[in-house]
């Protein structure tokens, strides 16, 4: 039997399904926007809306997705609705999208905070400049921080080129953890602080240095509104729960797909969304808004409500600060672990369809997972961790990334009209309001990006339409090779 006939394996239980999709999401989000978007909008209570407002968004997208996976339970997830739907052109952008800039550049910046993390951890010892140089009249500094990133990445991408099921043991680990540890934050505050109060969600933030926030978008200043405030918090908490369609990316590999998935999808979700209220509750009772606004950036609202517990007592705050610092680069690890096990999935499909190179779509007979697409990923990834241009990437493409969400989110209505008849083991709840309700989000989103942030959201097309040539070099090589 040949690698090309060798089939993926449903490896992947409910349990793993659902810690792919809260590993995927729960990252540094909950434990680092409270400050920029307590700058956003000023008080508690508004902080909150935009969290809740951000997971019924997602929760909307999450019901669509529910039914497409249900249907069609594939490896590539997106890539296979937006081919069936809109043709190859649009599932290879998404692609090439996912490929090169946002799976790859979220892996490198989540493998960097591990570093940066550890480092902290160690009393900033690790830190070491490598080489300076000037390349192109620009500052290249290399560190031992990217290296330590590069180390992690190849280590996980080794564990991903296991069995798929070692692989949902670890997802479930690592959530387990991730999980924990905002209940650590979150139970912590309302035991451990002794004077933290709920009065502190009658206040307004005033005077808050709020490091690194544009004025347009910080509450109190002379050119701030409110809608763009509030805009940029929603985008803010988007950032936060960013992730939760990435178990469609393995849907061939999850056992009972017509039930496990929207199972998942739906509950990890709702999960989400009650941790991150939980969260951000906690943090108002130990914080007044101004103290979140003047947090540095080169702390966390986290980790400063964790420095709170057992005020008076220098020893107990260490420890209670270690365990923090631990489960968080743990946190990191688990999203770096969960992306790297999804994001090989799309090469996959693309090859299987001859939109990417052949040896993408090979499985390996013994694990019965694509081994070379995990390996490319994990090469390019590194390659972005040690250039330091992954964050830049990554802000040019969230622009794209919510113009294929909706793409995604409206096949819906195309698959619902081209095949009446197909077979649905779960339907959209709420159809068709759902599922217009997050295209409204999302072009509003669109929208806000475009005003706010022109020159990024414009570099984010320019990104993606720069796979065309591609696109059109494979179809044309393809063509020939018939």
């Amino acid at each position: 039997m040949s690698s090309n006939q060798v089939s993926l394996i449903r490896g992947l239980g409910l349990i793993a399904a659902i810690s792919i999709i809260i590993g995927n999401v729960i990252g540094t989000g909950v434990f680092l926007k409270a400050r920029v978007m307590t700058c956003n909008v000023g008080s508690p209570d508004w902080v909150l809306i935009a969290w809740i407002v951000a997971g019924i968004l997602s929760l909307a997208g999450a019901l669509t997705y529910a039914e497409l996976s249900a249907m069609k339970p594939f490896a590539g997830g997106e890539y296979v609705f937006l081919r069936d739907a809109y043709g190859k052109i649009w599932s290879f952008l998404y692609g090439w999208m996912q490929m090169f800039i946002a799976k790859t550049g979220s892996q490198a910046a989540v493998a960097v905070t591990f570093a940066i993390g550890l480092n902290d951890f160690l009393g900033g010892s690790l830190k070491q400049t490598i080489f300076k140089t000037n390349i192109a009249g620009c500052l290249y500094e290399l560190s031992s921080l990217q290296v330590i990133a590069v180390g992690v990445i190849l280590v996980f991408t080794v564990l991903n080129c296991a069995s798929v099921s070692f692989s949902g043991w670890i997802a479930t680990f690592l959530t387990v953890v991730k999980i924990l540890l905002i209940a650590f934050v979150s139970v912590g505050a309302f035991v451990l602080v002794t004077n933290g109060s709920f009065s502190h969600f009658t206040m307004v933030q005033s005077g808050g240095s709020c490091e690194g926030v544009n004025d347009v978008v910080r509450y109190g200043s002379e050119s701030y509104s409110f809608i763009s405030g509030f805009g940029a918090a929603i985008i803010g908490a988007l950032w936060g729960y960013d992730g939760w369609n990435n178990l469609t990316l393995v849907a061939g590999e999850v056992k009972k797909p017509e039930r496990n998935i929207p199972i998942a999808l739906i509950g990890g979700t709702i999960v989400i969304i009650l941790l991150y209220v939980l969260a951000h509750t906690a943090y108002f009772y130990v914080l007044t808004p101004t103290e979140v606004a003047s947090i540095s950036t080169a702390s966390s609202v986290a980790k400063e409500t964790v420095s709170r517990f057992f005020q008076g007592n220098s020893f107990a705050v260490g420890v209670a600060v270690s365990i923090f610092t631990v489960g968080l680069m743990l946190s990191s690890i688990g999203t770096l672990h969960t992306s790297i096990l999804t994001g090989a999935r799309v090469p996959f499909a693309m090859a299987r369809d001859g939109l990417m190179f052949e040896s993408f779509g090979k499985l390996s007979q013994s694990t019965k997972v694509p081994i070379v697409a995990i390996i490319f990923q994990g090469v390019w990834a590194s390659l972005l961790a040690l250039s330091g241009s992954f964050d830049t990437l990554t802000d040019y493409v969230i622009f794209g990334s919510w113009i294929f969400y909706a793409l995604v989110t409206s096949s819906v209505f195309v698959f619902r009209k081209k095949f009446p008849d197909a077979e649905r083991p779960y339907k959209t709840f709420g159809y068709p309001v759902i599922p217009i309700l997050f295209l409204i989000g999302a072009g509003l989103l669109l929208i806000n990006a475009l005003w706010s942030s022109p020159v990024q959201s414009f570099a984010g097309i320019f990104l993606i339409l720069i796979g065309l040539p591609i696109y059109y070099y494979l179809t044309n090589r393809a063509m020939k090779d018939s």
